[in-house]
């Protein structure tokens, strides 16, 4: 039998693994919620666009990234249950029809698009149009409720708090929307898509706003009026003034910089209210339920080694098609 020795019974130079991995578990989830975020921004702002050419543009700046984007959703599910194997078993056996409308959301958004370019024809491309809306949103809608059931342990399909999250999270993917489509389109175009992130960014802090009152007025126990929760309130507003600011002076890019503010500030904020629970709906604490040593060393290890390699990946993915869209431009 091998002896590993410390390796199997001593965290990998005593670092706080088990704290790491539940924020490393956060951290892919908001990659996610970041990267294909944007994707679905433009999503939902492809259902203000009549028409063709601007609908292809809108297509062509998301064509090669979101397959690679999506990806982040897989390593979050590896990664919760390679970590935390009795909380994915059970959010993902309670959650079960929620895991398939988002997964059925998925599909639709990432279908929608390749039947749109198959044929030219306009009732074949208003129909997968409005397919790809349809996706678009509802994938982060879905995606909403179930970090708001996962946070307060609700077991429904739908609540009210679920609803209203839900919606947060789809004002925000066209917050990220808006600034992605800012920096690859030009001209009118460019304009009126700019003019959608002010509307965008005031609903999303309304209901950010409805929900924080709603877990101080009905979930005290979650702390949210400790210190580090409202620190990433004010982090959040403070991205919010810079994302505006930066719109209407038309500096795009830095407009969209702020978006990966707002979206782990709503992550973080979701993880520390949490914490030290991994699952509230039964009460597993981080502690509880994370792997035994070595495992979670060797996970450690080959997580190191990846996760820059895979940074490494979107940098080139991200600096070979940087710029605006091209006239001519298509998503095939």
């Amino acid at each position: 039998m091998t002896d590993y020795g410390a390796f199997a019974t001593d965290p990998l130079f005593g670092l706080p693994l088990q704290e790491l991995w539940f924020g490393l578990v956060f951290f892919i989830l908001g990659m996610f919620l970041f990267l294909d975020g944007f994707d679905f921004g433009v999503g939902a702002i492809f259902a203000t666009r009549d028409d063709d050419e601007e609908r292809e543009t809108l297509l062509a700046a998301i064509g090669p990234f979101w397959d690679g984007n999506e990806v982040w959703l897989v390593v979050f599910g590896g990664a919760l249950f390679a970590a935390f194997p009795a909380v994915y078993a059970n959010l993902f056996s309670r959650h079960y029809l929620l895991m398939f409308a988002i997964l059925g959301a998925l599909i639709l958004r990432g279908l929608a698009p390749e039947m749109y370019e198959q044929r030219h024809d306009e009732a074949w491309q208003t129909w997968w149009g409005r397919a790809f809306v349809v996706g678009s949103v509802s994938a982060p809608f879905f995606l909403g409720v179930f970090a708001a059931h996962w946070l307060l342990g609700v077991e429904s399909l739908l609540s009210l708090p679920g609803v209203v999250v839900g919606l947060a999270v789809v004002a925000l993917t066209v917050v990220a929307g808006v600034g992605f489509l800012a920096m690859k389109t030009r001209g009118s175009l460019q304009r009126d898509v700019a003019g959608y992130g002010p509307r965008a960014m005031a609903a999303y802090l309304a209901l950010v706003v409805v929900t924080l009152g709603y877990l101080v007025a009905v979930r005290p126990d979650l702390g949210v009026l400790a210190p580090v929760p409202l620190a990433l309130v004010v982090v959040s507003l403070a991205a919010a003034a810079g994302y505006l600011l930066s719109l209407r002076e038309g500096r795009y890019t830095l407009a969209f910089g702020t978006v990966p503010v707002l979206v782990f500030a709503f992550v973080a904020l979701v993880a520390t209210l949490m914490f030290p629970l991994a699952d509230p709906a039964t009460g597993l604490t981080v502690a509880d339920a994370i792997v035994s040593v070595l495992p979670l060393n060797i996970m450690s290890v080959a997580s190191a080694l990846l996760l820059p390699l895979v940074f490494t990946y979107f940098g080139i993915l991200y600096s070979t098609f940087s710029g605006p869209v091209e006239t001519g431009e298509s998503y095939s």
